[in-house]
This record gives structure tokens, C-alpha cells and sequence, in this order.
């Protein structure tokens, strides 16, 4: 495993590069440092061709446990202009994870709150564990939601429902959260890293660049109207129709055999060598 002078780890496991929030002391609070951090190590892995998806967890058995409260606490002497600055940095994270040509899935363990909710929820998978601990909390230091949390909680829940969770900040545990439709996944506790790992295994020997589309395609589906979607399903075939990913597909399809998308992956890893 390798890190930075981030509190980011990195780790490769065949095709799978895991980043860690290690930060235990905090619980892996969120802070300016970690937006840098996370988003330039999303890049790198979304860079990298030997990589074909990416886990984000966080150290000590716990996810996130939100903004750091002692930073926040000082914002107060900011400039309005100053705080949306800083915001950004969180909200630039949210959209580095959404553009990432690479499947982004999260592993809970312990639980995740605030804008670590909203980090769990940015990711295009989620897997953890029952009894897992998640709050949207800010209205308990009165503060509001930030990092997407109403967007992607309002995919899942009534009006009603988001506005109770939001007004009232009440826990709620992984099991109720999969009944709502956000998770993937259950693990048993401790094993919430290793599941979403096989997961994203699972996802290596498929086509790189129309799982990116496709990736793409879902996150714009929410708020897109049908004339919209169809016009970003019609750009993105027409470009999968040119690339040598259909060519070999099809082929494979045609010719009663299973399709070596991973020799592409390394045909490209090794034109990026050159």
C-alpha cells in the first residue's frame, strides 16, 4: 500500500485500485486536504489503464464521519465569497467522481455522516453493512446538506421522507438504506471492503470505454428528460459503434466465444509505455 503526504492510501488489487481515507483519529473527517488528495487520486487511477474500477473506503472501521467541525468552526470569520470557495472544493471532489470514466464504488463499514454521506452516495456503487450508521447531520450543528446529499437521497425517497431525514438528522443503518435502493450490496460487518472489491472484479473483464459511456449515460438519466437521454444514448452509440471494443464484442458474439476485452486494456496499457 502506498500513500502521499495526503491521508490518502493507495492499494492495487489485480485490476481493482483501492483509496483510502486514513484519517482514524477524525474518523476520516473530511477536510481541504482530502478534496485535493482524493480527486487528483481518482485521476491517476482514471489515468492508469491497468486499472479497471476503483473502491473508496475509509481507515479504522468507519467511512466518513463528515466535515471536520474544528475548520468549519473558523469559516465564520470568512467571507461569503471565501466559504463558497472552500465548498467547492468538496462539490469539485463530488464531480470528479460522477465524470470518472471508471466504475467509483464504496465500501462502509462503521457508517458515514454529513458530507461523508454525500461522498458514499457520489459513488456509482455502494456496499455495506447492516448495521452501518448513516445521518444527513447537519441540522444538528445547524448547518445545511452539501455535496449532492438531497439530489442523490431525493433518487430514493419521497419529499417527505428526505425532508424528515433532513429536519431531524436521525441515524438510520445500512439495512434501511438498502430497502431504500441506495445500496448494492450487504456485507457482514468487517467484510464491507472485501465485497466491494469482488464487485469490482467482477467488472475487469468488461468493455472499458462503453462502461464509461454507460456510466455516464446513468448519471445523467435522473435529470435529463427523454428527449435529452436519447440524444446522449444516440451520441454515445454512435461513437460505440466506431470503437474496436463493438468490433471485438461482436465478433465474439458471432463467433460463439467470449469476448477478450482485456486485451485492449493492454494493448493500450503498452501503447502508453511506448
Amino acid at each position: 500500500m502506498s500513500t502521499d503526504m495526503s491521508t490518502v492510501l493507495r492499494e492495487q488489487q489485480g485490476a481493482v485500485r483501492i483509496l483510502v481515507n486514513h484519517d482514524p483519529a477524525t474518523r476520516n473527517a473530511i477536510n481541504a486536504d482530502l478534496y485535493l488528495a482524493l480527486t487528483s487520486a481518482l485521476d491517476e487511477a482514471e489515468a492508469d489503464p491497468q486499472v479497471a474500477a476503483i473502491v473508496l473506503t475509509g481507515a479504522g472501521g468507519f467511512f466518513c464521519s463528515g466535515g471536520d467541525l474544528r475548520l468549519l468552526a473558523q469559516r465564520r470569520t470568512m467571507t461569503p465569497e471565501q466559504r463558497r470557495e472552500r465548498l467547492e472544493g468538496l462539490h469539485d471532489l463530488i464531480r470528479c467522481i460522477g465524470r470518472c470514466g471508471k466504475p467509483v464504488i464504496a465500501a462502509v463499514e462503521g457508517g458515514a455522516a454529513g458530507a461523508g454521506l454525500s461522498l458514499a452516495l457520489a459513488c456509482d456503487m455502494l456496499v455495506t453493512t447492516r448495521e452501518a450508521q448513516f445521518s444527513v447531520a447537519y441540522v444538528k450543528v445547524g448547518l445545511t446538506p452539501d455535496g449532492g446529499a438531497t439530489a442523490f437521497l431525493a433518487q430514493f425517497l419521497s419529499r417527505q421522507q428526505l425532508t424528515q431525514l433532513c429536519l431531524s438528522g436521525e441515524r438510520f443503518d445500512g439495512a434501511r438504506l438498502h430497502a431504500m435502493g441506495a445500496v448494492n450490496q450487504l456485507a457482514e460487518p468487517g467484510q464491507a471492503l472485501a465485497a466491494a472489491v469482488a464487485l469490482a472484479a467482477s467488472l475487469e473483464a468488461g468493455p472499458a470505454r462503453a462502461m464509461g459511456r454507460i456510466k455516464d449515460l446513468c448519471h445523467h438519466a435522473y435529470g435529463a428528460t427523454l428527449a435529452q437521454q436519447l440524444d446522449l444514448e444516440a451520441q454515445h452509440m454512435v461513437v460505440s459503434q466506431g470503437d474496436d471494443e463493438a468490433a471485438e464484442g461482436i465478433a465474439a458474439f458471432l463467433q460463439k466465444r467470449p469476448a477478450d476485452f482485456r486485451r485492449l486494456r493492454s494493448a493500450a496499457s503498452e501503447n502508453d509505455g511506448r
